[in-house]
């Protein structure tokens, strides 16, 4: 999509901002009295409130060129902030996305806090968001289901201003697309290689990236990854990705991901109904290969390390049982009681990865990895598990800033000894239908070092949400979730 910043508004359609009450911006005053007052007489005949990304669409009106204009809530003008203005945009782009509309002018104003400037970046960085389709597989849309809309004209004073903070912000959208067209892809077509593949493509932007492949893994001793992926036909991979950003050899922050391209449960299987959905079981990995690109592109002044393991969980005659004991990289068995329960496998054998071979000096790990993190959280945060509340904080501060937001949930020795194992030195399930979410964040924990700052997201209700989306920056199933809180979580914490 084309993104411009001009003074004038132009287009088939415009968008004006209001408040609650309803409350016109001053682009919207000024275009309601070119139209000789249509867009106030339309908002009272609707019972318009100016809600938080409420529409109201007004066609034709007399004394503009517009065929269209949309007037979107910002909600109480006193809490708006910058996200509201991404929001704004991004409802401007759905509700005009397939409306044969071909250029959109979004028309900012200053509020609250927000400059007119910040406003119409955000805007912009918004309607990309908001127009997202994953479309690769749909051959037979009718052409009133295909997008018109190719063009983004911001329209307002300081252009420039404008133009030079969206290009600033806006590597961390192609992080979120990246991240959401990898979750969105058939198993059939995204699976470890081809992952791999993709990823070895992010050299191009100037990233490092290596690919282990089953016997450099197993010279490692990485029995808890490999366990994982030994009953498919697509062998499992550990994809390395590194950006050297700082002047200074600092010691990297490590982003790990889980990878589990598909999930079947293993032997431990999972019942049929929605198992499809379980191509989205790598949502971590794409998480940390949307932020790895989204640091590149706006050229971070940070060392970061992105590590993603990549298996396909299978039940063939070579796949783990139930029962199995593995030998971790680390050198600590685990005795496998639920094949189904492999995500922090993967992660066990990556967490260690990130401290032995790349010295991180603090690990985040994302992960789609509990059904009871739903139960919980539902869909709107992502639980958050950290040995160190400092760290934490930056977590919360950072998802709070980018729309991303974590609950934080307790870790304590009660939860920890419900993994400790008779036959082995951990099990991967407690056998208890009590704390899933935090006795896996434990699992994680026993292969964190002493000392090492470290926090676990499972993102299971954030990575992909049910359809229809009522968030008008994510109207697909995969949301992109990850990209961003890492991204500024680096931005505040670790750049120079």
């Amino acid at each position: 999509m084309d993104i411009r910043f001009e003074a004038e508004a132009k287009g088939d359609a415009a968008a004006v901002m209001a408040g609650e009450g309803p409350v016109l911006l001053d682009a919207g005053k000024a275009l309601d009295e070119k139209t000789g007052g249509a867009l106030t007489k339309a908002m009272a005949a609707a019972r318009y409130k100016g809600g938080a990304n409420q529409v109201l669409e007004v066609l034709a009106p007399t004394g503009v060129e517009f065929s269209r204009v949309l007037v979107i809530g910002l909600g109480n003008l006193d809490r708006a902030d910058g996200l509201s203005a991404e929001r704004w945009g991004g409802q401007a782009a759905r509700r005009t996305i397939t409306s044969g509309t071909e250029t959109l002018a979004l028309m900012p104003d200053a509020f609250n806090k927000i400059t007119v400037a910040e406003a119409g970046a955000r805007a912009a960085l918004g309607a990309r968001l908001g127009a997202y389709r994953f479309d690769a597989y749909r051959t037979k849309l009718k052409p009133e289901q295909k997008p018109s809309l190719n063009s983004v004209l911001v329209a307002l004073e300081g252009a420039a201003a404008a133009r030079a903070r969206y290009e600033k912000d806006a590597g961390f959208v192609d992080g979120v697309f990246l991240a959401r067209d990898l979750v969105s892809e058939p198993p059939n077509v995204l699976y470890p290689g081809s992952f791999a593949n993709r990823l070895k493509d992010l050299e191009a932007h100037g990233l490092a990236v290596e690919v282990l492949d089953i016997d450099e893994m197993k010279a490692l001793g990485m029995g808890a990854l490999l366990g994982v992926g030994q009953g498919s036909a697509r062998d499992s991979k550990l994809v390395v990705m590194k950006w050297n950003g700082a002047k200074k050899k600092s010691r990297p922050i490590a982003l790990v991901g889980k990878g589990v391209t598909f999930d079947t449960g293993g032997i431990s299987i999972k019942p049929a109904a929605g198992m499809d959905e379980m191509k989205g079981d790598m949502g971590g990995a794409a998480a940390v290969s949307g932020a790895m690109l989204a640091l590149a592109l706006r050229k971070a002044k940070a060392n970061v390390v992105g590590i993603v393991g990549l298996v396909e969980n299978m039940p063939d005659g070579n796949a783990q049982r139930p029962g199995d004991i593995v030998t971790s990289a680390s050198g600590q068995t685990i005795e496998v009681l639920n094949t189904d329960a492999e995500g922090r496998l993967v992660l066990a054998d990556a967490v260690w990865y990130a401290q032995e071979k790349c010295d991180a000096a603090a690990i985040v790990d994302l992960a789609t990895l509990t059904g009871a993190i739903i139960i919980s959280l539902g869909h709107e945060y992502a639980g958050l598990f950290s040995n160190d509340d400092e760290f934490a904080g930056a977590l919360q501060a950072a998802g709070l800033a980018e729309g991303e937001p974590v609950w934080r949930l307790p870790l304590a020795p009660g939860y920890d000894k419900m993994i400790d194992s008779p036959n082995a030195d951990i099990k991967n399930i407690s056998g208890k239908p009590a704390a899933g979410s935090i006795t896996a964040a434990h699992f994680i924990k026993r292969f964190v070092k002493e000392g090492t700052p470290w926090a676990h997201l499972d993102i299971a209700g954030t990575a992909w949400k049910p359809m229809p989306s009522e968030d008008p920056l994510s109207p697909a199933w995969a949301t992109g979730w990850g990209v961003r809180i890492l991204n500024r979580l680096v931005a505040q914490r670790y750049e120079e």
